[in-house]
Parts: structure tokens; sequence; C-alpha cells
């Protein structure tokens, strides 16, 4: 059976700007920004100094058993926290599921870099004997979702979608894909990334990606603006439960939101850079459009990949432009990792679950340090101050190294 409808029933976020998503929404709504100094080693020696990391944040009331936290990478501990919120907020816990039909989907795009530089120091220093038994297991990208199926007894579909920063779009797509072609009844999907160590602020820095504004943390994440110079890095994760529509329905859920769009492309134009005039960018936002079965002037709200990249932020403009017509100037955009900053394999669900708060709450997070608008940027980016409006479908972009492009698409339950 194809062409069942697909719902969002529960979400969880870890980010710069808090440890739940009431946290993390409230802070967005009131234009905070999550970027400061970054304290997790010593940076005097790099020249990006800011980042966006969590805070506040304890392990171990993510897992059953404590003794995991020893065994596992930050970026997959921040994933689990993420999903048990999103478990916990969908009820999954109480009543009589069919675990067979429950799957996990949760990406990240580097995995655990930090775990890999920690034990590749020690292989150095003290030899091949004394390297962890969970290095492995600890570093690759997959094992965050294993770990969330085994922390919860979900035996359905389990991988892990490793695009760069459109790993979790990608992830909710495809949960989407799973459940709409009845290979699951309820997908936790999403992604996570935690790299805030040396060997990724440096790598990124060398290719000169990330902004130097070190002095001015705050304002160093500004998309759009004719001032930025490169994206600040963040970590954090995106969980959210996707559900068949009749299934959430029978056990009560509460229902957030309906996945109606998925679409994806490819640049095939260079490692780094999008193709010229966002070609591959606008393919994946009118597959998205095709695949909901919408015209793009249903479209009331996108949550742009705006990293704060001179070129990205320009092709995305275009790209938009190309898609949207004369309803470009029209629909509300903002870009949300002017706060956050990029959270790279993560940003693309978190994101989708800031569309989804959107359509809840009436509210656009705002677009902040967008104090002096390139003049190819010009599209309403809700520049600022969070805006008040209603809002029936959003649309998030998510694009990520390599050329790999996810446009989503969200709608009012109905």
């Amino acid at each position: 059976m194809s062409g069942r409808r697909v719902v969002v029933t529960g979400l969880g976020a870890v980010t710069p700007l808090g440890n739940t998503v009431p946290e993390f929404w409230s802070a967005l709504a009131q234009g905070k920004s999550g970027i400061d100094k970054i304290q997790a080693f010593d940076v005097s020696a790099y020249d990006c100094q800011i980042a966006g990391e969590i805070k506040g944040f304890n392990p171990v009331t993510a897992f059953k058993n404590p003794k995991e936290v020893k065994r596992t990478d930050r970026y997959t501990q921040v994933a689990m926290a993420a999903a048990k919120e999103a478990v916990q907020e969908a009820g999954l816990l109480s009543g009589n599921l069919n675990l067979d039909r429950i799957g996990v989907l949760v990406g990240s795009g580097i995995g655990g870099l930090g775990t890999l530089e920690a034990q590749h120091t020690v292989l150095m220093q003290k030899g091949p004997g004394r390297l962890s038994p969970f290095l492995i297991p600890m570093l690759i990208s997959n094992i965050a979702s294993g770990l969330i199926s085994m922390e919860y007894g979900f035996r359905g579909p389990n991988f892990a979608v490793v695009t760069a920063c459109a790993t979790s779009g990608q992830s909710v797509g495809e949960a989407w894909r799973v459940i709409r072609d009845d290979d699951a009844d309820v997908i936790v999907a999403g992604g996570s990334e935690s790299t805030i160590c040396p060997m990724a602020v440096g790598g990124f820095g060398a290719m000169r990606a990330l902004s130097t504004r070190n002095d001015e943390p705050q304002r160093a994440s500004r998309p759009f603006d004719k001032a930025r110079d490169g994206f600040v890095m963040a970590e954090g994760a995106g969980v959210m439960v996707l559900e068949e529509l009749e299934h959430a329905k029978r056990r009560g859920a509460k229902i957030y939101g309906e996945i109606i769009g998925y679409g994806q492309s490819a640049d095939a134009h260079h490692m780094t850079a999008p193709s010229p005039e966002g070609a591959g960018a606008a393919l994946a936002m009118q597959n998205a459009l095709k695949r909901a079965q919408i015209n793009p002037e249903a479209v009331d709200y996108i949550n742009a990949h705006g990293t704060s990249t001179p070129q990205g932020d320009v092709c995305e403009t275009m790209a938009v432009k190309k898609v949207f017509g004369a309803h470009a100037k029209k629909v509300m955009v903002s870009s949300t990792k002017s706060m956050t900053g990029h959270l790279l394999g993560a940003a693309g669900a978190v994101e989708l679950a800031i569309c989804v708060k959107a359509i809840e709450t009436g509210i656009i997070p705002p677009t902040i340090n967008l104090d002096d608008p390139d003049p190819e940027c010009d599209l309403d980016y809700v520049p600022h101050k969070a805006r008040e409006a209603k809002i029936d479908v959003a649309m998030s972009n998510s694009f990520g190294f390599g050329g790999h492009n996810c446009s989503l698409i969200v709608k009012r339950y109905a």
C-alpha cells in the first residue's frame, strides 16, 4: 500500500539555545543568540574562536544505563537526549505498540570526530594497546540510530543518512517515505552533531568557511547581511516522531502537523560551492512542491538553509526566486542559524521542528543581525524580531557539501 499520510507526533531538540524544545523555542521567539566564545578547548591559535555550544547538558539523564555515557561520543549523547524528549512527548512508552513497526533513522554528518581525535592522540602517545575497545562504535555515524533502537526496543527499519549538512533533513524525508510505503508505522527520525573540537574548527577554518568575528560572537552569524563572513559552527540534535496518520489517531496522539513533501537533488558541480544560481537547490524545492501537489503560492514560510556564507545565501535567494516567481517577495523567509549557528548534520531536523512550531504558534522566528541586507538578497527575511502570522504550509531547506540538497514541506493538520 502506498500514499499513506504521515504526521508529526513528537519533537525533541538539544541546541545552543536550550536543551529541550520549550527552552529552545522560547529563546528563538525572543531573537536570542546561542553563539559565544568556544569553551571546549584553547582556541587562541585558531582564526575562528566562536561557536554555538550546548550549555548545561548532562548526558547521564539520556540513558537508562548511565554506563553508556563512557561508551558513547558526545554526538550520540545529544541524539539520545533529543530522542528521549521526542519519544516521551509522543507517548511511545505507554500503550500496546508493535515494536516491529517502529523504526529509527537518526544520522550524523561527521559522527564521532572528537572521539577519533582523542583516540588518535592515545595511539600516538601510548600505542595501540591503550585504544578504547569502544573506539569504532563510538565514532561511526549510524551508532546513534542503533543505540536509540536498543534503548526502546524499536525493531523496525534502522539506518543512518550521511549527506553532510543535509543529513537530518534527508533522514526525516526518508522516514516519511518508509512510513508512506507501509514499511513501518512510526519512525524516530533526525540527526545529531557535536564537533566543537580542534580538528573540526581547524578544518572548517582552513576552508575559510567560518566567521572570524570573534569580538562579537552574538553578531557573527548574519545570514543575508552584506557584512556576513562565513558560518558559525554549532552542536546539537533534532529528533522527531513521524507516524502514520491512522495509527496516530487510534492511540490519541497529539498531531503537530503533516509532512506532505520531500524533494532531493544533487548540484553535480563542486565539492563545497553551490551550483550557479542555486540550480540544485531550486530543483529540490520544485521536487518537494511536486510531491506535495501544491503550488508555490501555498507556502507561507521558508526556513532557509541560510548559513551566512557569501555565496550560499545569494544562491539560495536566487533559487527561491526561480521556484516561487512573483510569490518569492511575499513568502516569509528566515534563517534561524543566525541564532543557533550551523548545527551541520543536525540542522535540517531542528529547522523542520521550527517550521512545525511556527505552524502551531503563529510565530515566525527572525533572522537576527540582518542590519544591512546584501542587495542580492532581497526577500522578506523577517529581520531582527519575530513576527506573528498564521502559517498553514512551511518549507525547510537543507544543503550539504558534495552538492546534496533537500527540501521538506509540512502543513497544518486538518
